[in-house]
């Protein structure tokens, strides 16, 4: 009678014991070599047994094949063996991609297989990193610098060497360090974080990061204090056109400046994965758009690439922010005076008018409204968009499940069809946006509507992470290299032609 709950026990210890020997694998791989191992876009660090189990079955959720843990160990060793340079590699699409080749997993064949995907970083090694300050620590300032430390263990890419506030009154450090270590929406800090009140700084997982006082952003003097050529986050808003900006490139030690809100006047905004390409050495001053932005955008790419957004209407459900009062009092914007915490409250978002900027064939297509609402992250844009052809439910979904796990813009969308799913259950999402499928609604016509949810402060903190890293040009290759999803072949060439006769 126990024999069926003795045997799944013995195959899940078994499952276990092997993801508990994947662990100092992965860690090794991205301390020595700079490799980041993922699956499907779900990073490999820092997780439990458990927790590479239950990532290894996130694609039973829409109905495919469950990854072989066996298959994941023997690349993780392959790729220990291989030495590879820095890079983002996704073990679940190198399995795709060997198994569909009829590959073995015998050591030579596997080794082989690998040398050829990875050809562009076998012999890469990392770079020199390039030094980051965050100008203010609210909300997004903590969590870029959660993601900075945990990315910065290789000694490459970016290290963030300061923080800048306003003031600092006794006692305001351990605060500062406090809100660092313990999150009430994304939990405690992966990691150790110490107060040197003689340095004033903080020591987090090892690292020295200078806290620095400064009323005005040419205030600050980093290169007195060994920084040099930073990019400077701003992530206050308080200055959003180039004139404010530039401010921050008079300090000393300051090369560039990237704004964590949407820049206003000529200031490139950047959606990453959708038009980073336009970053250059030239750049000194840039914006990562919004949360919203960076959200819906490589979505309305995504379709207007395979079915044409002809034109389209962006609703946000935006949970509240600090902008916010948490009881009725005075504010200077519209309704946002009243209690946050009690009240759906209708405002303005610039997010349709922004996605032009990304994308300058939707100028004029788009229109948009927020709401926000009581619930302290993760947010939902709504898309009604008509396209330039008919199309159901079922193909809408098809697409945008391959292009969540192998187009290029795969580390900006995800997507769920999960018939419990609320919002709570994307806080922490890396993606830009997470398209949930059993929302869509799309009956054969030329009408769609598309429900986005996203993390409106960890998702865009990973976008924002994203830009600092090209600007440094320090961003990881993505392994195996990614192809465009599209329809079928006749159909795409037919929507290509429409397009570029519109754009005409």
């Amino acid at each position: 009678m126990n024999e069926p709950y003795e045997t799944l026990r013995a195959e899940f210890a078994a499952w276990e014991e092997l993801a508990e020997r994947m662990i100092p694998l992965i860690g090794r791989l991205f301390r020595e070599q700079g490799i980041v191992p993922s699956l499907h876009g779900r990073r490999l660090l820092q997780l439990s047994p458990q927790q590479i189990l239950a990532t290894h079955r996130t694609t039973r959720r829409v109905g495919d094949e469950v990854l072989d843990p066996e298959k994941t160990m023997a690349v993780l060793e392959a790729l220990a063996a291989l030495r590879p340079g820095p890079a983002s590699v996704d073990i679940a699409r190198l399995v795709e991609i060997h198994d569909e080749r009829g590959g073995s997993y015998d050591d030579a064949s596997l080794a082989a297989f690998l040398r050829a995907e990875l050809v562009d970083v076998v012999d890469a090694r990392p770079s020199a990193p390039t030094d980051v300050v965050i100008y203010g620590f609210g909300r997004i300032g903590r969590l870029v610098a959660r993601i900075l430390l945990a990315h910065q263990t290789t000694g490459s890419g970016l290290r963030l060497r300061a923080i800048v506030v306003r003031d600092l009154a006794e006692g305001d450090l351990e605060k500062r360090a406090s809100l660092l270590r313990r999150d009430s929406v994304h939990g405690p800090f992966a990691g150790t974080i110490e107060v040197d009140e003689e340095r004033g700084a903080l020591i987090a997982n090892g690292a020295l990061v200078q806290v620095i006082t400064a009323a005005s952003p040419e205030e600050a003097d980093y290169a007195s204090r060994g920084i040099r050529d930073a990019i400077v986050a701003d992530t206050t808003g308080r200055w959003r056109d180039r004139d404010g900006l530039a401010r921050h490139l008079e300090a000393p030690g300051t090369a560039r400046v990237l704004l964590t809100a949407p820049g206003k006047g000529d200031i490139e905004n950047i959606v990453f994965g959708v038009n980073d390409e336009r970053i250059d050495g030239g750049d000194r001053i840039l914006s990562a758009a919004s949360c919203t932005t960076n959200a819906i955008t490589p979505v309305l790419a995504a379709l207007d690439e395979a079915f044409v957004v002809e034109r389209g209407h962006v609703e946000t459900v935006h949970s509240y922010t600090n902008d916010q009062n948490l009881i009725d009092n005075f504010h200077r914007g519209e309704r946002r005076g009243r209690s946050a915490a009690l009240n759906m409250v209708i405002t303005e978002t610039g997010a349709a008018r922004a996605v032009a900027k990304a994308l300058p064939q939707l100028r004029g297509r788009l229109t948009g409204s927020a709401i926000r609402v009581p619930t302290p992250d993760v947010s939902l844009a709504i898309l009604n968009l008509r396209l330039r052809r008919e199309t159901t439910k079922d193909e809408i979904n098809a697409f945008l499940r391959r292009t969540s796990r192998h187009a290029p813009l795969r580390q900006q969308i995800d997507f769920s069809e999960s018939p419990e799913a609320v919002s709570s259950d994307f806080v922490g999402s890396t993606r830009a946006g997470v398209v949930d499928g059993l929302a869509t609604i799309a009956e054969g016509g030329r009408d769609v509507v598309l429900y986005v949810w996203y993390d409106n402060e960890y998702g865009y903190s990973c976008q924002v992470v994203r830009v600092l890293e090209r600007m440094a040009g320090a961003h990881p290759t993505v392994l195996p290299l990614r192809r465009a999803v599209a329809l079928d072949d006749a159909i795409a060439d037919e929507l290509a032609d429409e397009a570029r006769a519109a754009l005409a």
